[in-house]
């Protein structure tokens, strides 16, 4: 979220039309422009607490067309907006949400702000593009894409954590992300189990491909982006990435799991969330739901 903030303000300065805000989170989503001040005079827009009037505000301003809207809140209060996000999807309109807080690595807050359903949810969702970057670097090409885009709304989907930046100079270009999925980590020769995972989830199953090569495990990683930008690809490069040749493969997600068998098929081990989150330091709850290097890696080497 803070890179979000980062790419945002550098955006804006060269694009005066993107106008937006938040449902009251504008300092915890990062939203504000700071230096542009408020609406009407300026660019930043205080929806109050009412996300569902918030998408609504944002359709008609991009009904209106001649600027770039958008909108931010906690990933778990999308909920309140979902029709509106619809319609947006419906209507085909240019419309930009920023959903940060995106799992139980948001910590403390506990359960009530802890999404668990709502990616998928929001995956569903005909026309919606769902973007989850793996680290501040994919966040400006999140940023890109939904400002490319002008045929639907896209939802930038962010952490409250911290997440350490890929290191490019070892794996491939963040730019990559514009595939939708790609493999950020291969090994030689025909891997043992390919390992599909998204956002905050990518750099732990990154570290749990070393430990588990140490051990002698061919471990192939493929960052998932976003589902429906990879479903736009042709169909060679999406054979590529799925590789019907590997037979063992394995979905990390911090949410549910029931979509991520379209990559892993009906027989893929999910190591994702099937209940609600507690109240905790993130990083404890992460590790205390098997989200860890450590915990993916042992997962993987008890289930081959």
């Amino acid at each position: 979220r803070q890179a979000s903030g980062k790419v945002l303000a550098s955006i804006s300065k060269a694009i005066p039309t993107l106008f937006g805000g938040s449902a009251d989170l504008s300092e915890s989503n990062n939203t504000y422009l700071h230096g542009e001040g408020d609406f009407p005079q300026g660019r930043n827009l205080h929806f109050g607490v009412r996300e569902h009037a918030m998408g609504t505000i944002l359709n008609g301003m991009a009904y209106h067309g001649g600027i770039i809207p958008y909108g931010g809140t906690f990933l778990v209060f999308s909920d309140y907006m979902r029709p509106s996000i619809r319609m947006a999807s419906l209507s085909r309109l240019q419309v930009v949400y920023v959903f940060t807080h995106d799992s139980i690595g948001l910590g403390e807050d506990g359960p009530t702000h802890q999404p668990v359903e709502q990616l998928s949810s929001l995956r569903l969702i005909p026309n919606l593009w769902v973007l989850r970057p793996a680290d501040p670097n994919e966040v400006s090409v999140a940023w890109h894409i939904a400002l490319k885009r002008k045929d639907g709304p896209t939802a930038i989907i962010l952490t409250r954590q911290k997440v350490p930046v890929i290191d490019r100079q070892k794996y491939p270009s963040h730019w990559s992300a514009l595939k939708g999925a790609y493999m950020i980590s291969d090994t030689e020769g025909t891997p043992d189990v390919t390992v599909f995972a998204s956002g905050s989830e990518v750099y732990p199953s990154l570290m749990a491909k070393e430990i588990l090569e140490k051990e002698g495990i061919k471990v192939r990683v493929v960052n998932v982006f976003s589902f429906e930008v990879f479903e736009h690809q042709p169909k060679e490069y999406k054979d590529h990435i799925l590789a019907p040749e590997v037979k063992k493969r394995v979905a990390v997600e911090a949410g549910r799991g029931l979509l991520w068998h379209r990559f892993v098929g009906m027989d893929g081990l999910l190591i994702t969330l099937e209940e609600f989150g507690r109240s905790a330091p993130g990083d404890v709850l992460m590790d205390y739901f098997g989200f860890s290097p450590e915990k993916i890696a042992r997962r993987i080497k008890e289930w081959l």
